[in-house]
């Protein structure tokens, strides 16, 4: 049986075992921290169902040529579900053949869950650089491919579709020779003025999450729970893949990050601050002994977690922007979000109609209450 041939006839399995799982997708191109088991079984405990899937072709034995941890959740009183790929599927997308039968297995997938739709959001590469942006092939070969199979582009881009990448081969001196005069100066401000950074444990992670509410409240962006940002911080950090670093001043933590290290790469996928003592710079300091225990630990690339989606001073994310930008990383834009549906009609409902209904209601609730609407 020819490889092209095996890839046709091979279809995804159920894992039941954690290292196994781990294992493969540790192997696997294009693997993500969201796609481990850790982070699928803290996803379950919050309203999701966890359906780890891999798929093994030819004479690979059981090493996984594809995994895609799919999260599933229903929709109440009803017999339908969504499904959603958090930064997956893993896999070789060069290898053309492999790719689209993965494809068809996930819609395949999709039609017998009765999923209203499917998302994916693989790290694919669409382009790199802001000024003189550079175009992957892949990408584009990887949407061509999405398109032409009834997937669409989403309404509804779950995690950031640009994010700022530091390859990490570079020297701390060259490092930081590279970055922008203010961003190398506000470093060092924070230590003349006092600002220390340690390694945090899972001690430190309510006030880390105390933090980060406040951190919401103050910059305007919308938070969940406490106790969600606990279980999903533990959950990574007991299993090794999440580092948390704290910024203190006169003994008192004034600032944090959780770093998610996986495969090459170290993720800066939270921050949180106090507004006490912000004119010390302690972000600036603790970023940088982030990227110095990134380097520490062997990984290639610092991803700075999300970037504009349009680089302009309209864009919520322009100002930290603007801060990640100091450090000297370049742009990386991902292809993003792709639905597959197979009921169009219940699509439309669900990202169209519903939300429209769900705004109006809350615009409503605001003017009852004399707030301001949106």
């Amino acid at each position: 049986m020819s490889d092209k041939t095996a890839a046709r006839a091979a279809t995804f399995k159920r894992e039941t075992s954690p290292a196994t799982w781990d294992q493969a997708l540790a192997r696997l191109p294009y693997a993500h921290a969201l796609q481990s088991w850790a982070w699928g079984q803290f996803k379950a405990r919050w309203g999701w169902r966890s359906i780890p899937l891999t798929m093994s072709v030819g004479g690979n034995g059981w090493e996984a040529a594809a995994a895609a941890h799919v999260l599933r959740r229903d929709l109440p009183r009803t017999p339908y579900c969504v499904l959603y790929v958090p930064k997956g599927p893993a896999l070789n997308y060069a290898d053309a053949t492999l790719r689209r039968h993965v494809l068809a297995q996930l819609e395949h997938l999709a039609r017998r869950e009765r999923a209203v739709f499917i998302k994916i959001d693989p790290e694919v590469v669409q382009s790199w650089g802001l000024e003189n942006e550079r175009v992957s092939p892949l990408g584009a070969a990887v949407m061509r491919d999405l398109a032409a199979r009834g997937w669409r582009p989403s309404v509804e881009q779950i995690q950031f579709r640009n994010t700022v990448e530091l390859p990490l081969e570079s020297t701390e001196e060259q490092l930081l020779a590279a970055m922008k005069q203010k961003t190398r100066y506000n470093i060092r401000l924070a230590e003349r003025k006092g600002v220390s950074v340690r390694p945090g444990t899972t001690a430190d992670l309510p006030t880390i999450a105390a933090m980060y509410q406040e951190t919401g409240a103050r910059d305007g962006f919308t938070t969940r729970p406490s106790e969600y940002y606990l279980d999903g911080w533990s959950a990574l950090t007991n299993v090794g893949l999440a580092q948390p670093l704290l910024a203190e001043f006169e003994g008192r933590p004034i600032a944090a990050v959780i770093l998610v290290r996986f495969a090459d790469r170290v993720i800066y996928m939270y921050g949180a601050s106090r507004d006490e003592a912000r004119e010390r710079m302690p972000n600036h300091l603790l970023q940088w002994e982030a990227i110095r225990w990134a380097r520490a630990q062997g990984a290639k690339v610092y991803d700075f977690w999300g970037a504009p989606d349009v680089f302009d001073e309209s864009d919520r994310l322009w100002g930290v922007w603007r801060f990640k930008a100091g450090f000297n990383g370049e742009v990386v834009r991902f292809i993003g979000a792709w639905d597959y549906t197979s009921r169009p009609l219940l699509y439309r409902l669900y990202t169209q109609a519903i939300p429209r209904y769900l705004d109006l209601l809350r615009s409503r609730r605001g003017r009852a209450s004399g707030e301001m609407p949106g």
